[in-house]
C-alpha cells in the first residue's frame, strides 16, 4: 500500500492539473464566444452570396467560366486540410484527419494523387508523418484571429492552379460547428465549382410579396468572371471560421471533461489516503498493545 506521503504529493498533484485544465477551459471558453459572433455573422452573407451566385450562374449558362466546367479526366486532386495548431481538444483534429484520410482511399481507387494545403499545424505534421505531397502550410491561423486576407491569398493560389491545369479538383476539409457540444467534420467541392443550389421554382402564393427580376449589367457571364473567384474565397474564410469556432468548443468541452475526472481522482486518493492513514494508526494501536502485553508477561 502507499504510504501516506506518496499520496499526499499524488494529491497535490491533481489539484494542481486541475487547476490548469479549468484555467484552459474558461480561456476557451472566452474565445469560443468572438469566433462564434464572427462565424454567425458571415453565414448570412456566404449564403446570400451563393444565391446570388447561383441566379447568375443559371442565367449565363454552361460554359460561362472555366471555374463552372469539371474537367474530363482528373489526375490530380488538392485537399486543403482545416486542422488546429494545438492539441487538448478531444478527438477534434483526428476526426478531420479520419476523414481527410477516408477521402483519399475512397478516391485512391481511380489512380489519382493527390497533394495538400494544410490550416494548421496538426494536419502538417501528419501529411509530413505519412509523406504527403504538401504544397503549402499555414500556421498560427486557426483558433486565432484572422481575416479575409487569408483565405483571399490561398484562395488565389487554388484558382491559379487549378487554371493552369496543376489540380484538376479542390476538396476541403473542415469542421461544421453545430453546438458546442456538436461538431462535424465535412469534406466540400470548392473547385471546380460544383452547382450551387438556388430556392426551387414553387408554385404562386399569394401570401408571398412579388420578387422582380433584376437586370444585370455588365453581363452575367461577365459578374461571374469576378464573382466565382472570389465565391472560392468565401468557401475557404467560412470553412475556416467553422473550424476555428469547433477548437474552441471540442477544447472546451475536453477541459471540462479533464476537470470532472480530476475531481474523481482526487475523491478516490483522498479515500486511498484515509484508509493509509487509518491502517497506520491501526498499526501503531497494535504495536503499543503488542508492547504492553509484553511487559505485563
Amino acid at each position: 500500500m502507499a504510504t501516506l506521503k506518496d499520496v499526499q504529493i499524488k494529491i497535490g498533484a491533481v489539484k494542481k492539473t486541475k487547476q490548469i485544465t479549468r484555467a484552459m477551459g474558461m480561456v476557451a471558453t472566452s474565445k469560443l464566444r468572438g469566433a462564434q459572433q464572427n462565424m454567425d455573422g458571415f453565414r448570412p452573407y456566404a449564403a446570400k452570396f451563393a444565391e446570388v451566385l447561383g441566379s447568375l450562374a443559371e442565367k449565363a449558362g454552361e460554359g460561362a467560366s472555366p471555374l463552372l466546367v469539371p474537367r474530363e479526366e482528373v489526375k490530380k486532386i488538392n485537399i486543403v486540410l482545416c486542422t488546429s495548431d494545438r492539441g487538448l481538444c478531444g478527438g477534434f483534429n483526428v476526426n478531420l484527419i479520419t476523414a481527410a484520410n477516408k477521402f483519399m482511399k475512397e478516391r485512391s481507387e481511380q489512380g489519382l494523387d493527390f497533394s495538400f494545403t494544410n490550416f494548421g499545424k496538426k494536419g502538417r505534421d501528419w501529411c509530413r508523418k505519412n509523406k504527403m505531397e504538401i504544397d503549402s502550410a499555414n500556421l498560427g491561423i486557426v483558433g486565432a484571429r484572422f481575416g479575409f486576407n487569408v483565405a483571399l491569398t490561398a484562395g488565389q493560389k487554388l484558382v491559379d492552379g487549378f487554371l493552369d491545369g496543376t489540380y484538376d479538383e479542390v476538396y476541403v476539409v473542415f469542421s461544421e460547428f453545430i453546438s458546442r457540444s456538436k461538431q462535424i467534420p465535412v469534406v466540400k467541392q470548392i473547385l471546380p465549382i460544383p452547382p450551387i443550389e438556388t430556392a426551387e421554382e414553387e408554385e404562386v402564393d399569394t401570401d408571398k410579396p412579388y420578387q422582380a427580376e433584376h437586370i444585370c449589367e455588365p453581363s452575367p457571364a461577365e459578374l461571374l468572371g469576378d464573382l466565382l473567384p472570389r465565391h472560392v474565397y468565401v468557401q475557404i474564410y467560412s470553412a475556416l471560421l467553422e473550424t476555428s469556432t469547433s477548437e474552441h468548443a471540442a477544447r472546451m468541452a475536453a477541459m471540462d471533461n479533464a476537470t470532472t475526472a480530476c475531481n474523481d481522482m482526487i475523491n478516490s486518493l483522498t479515500l486511498a489516503y484515509n484508509k493509509a492513514r487509518q491502517a497506520a494508526i491501526t498499526a501503531q494501536l497494535m504495536d503499543i498493545v503488542g508492547g504492553a502485553e509484553a511487559l505485563k508477561g
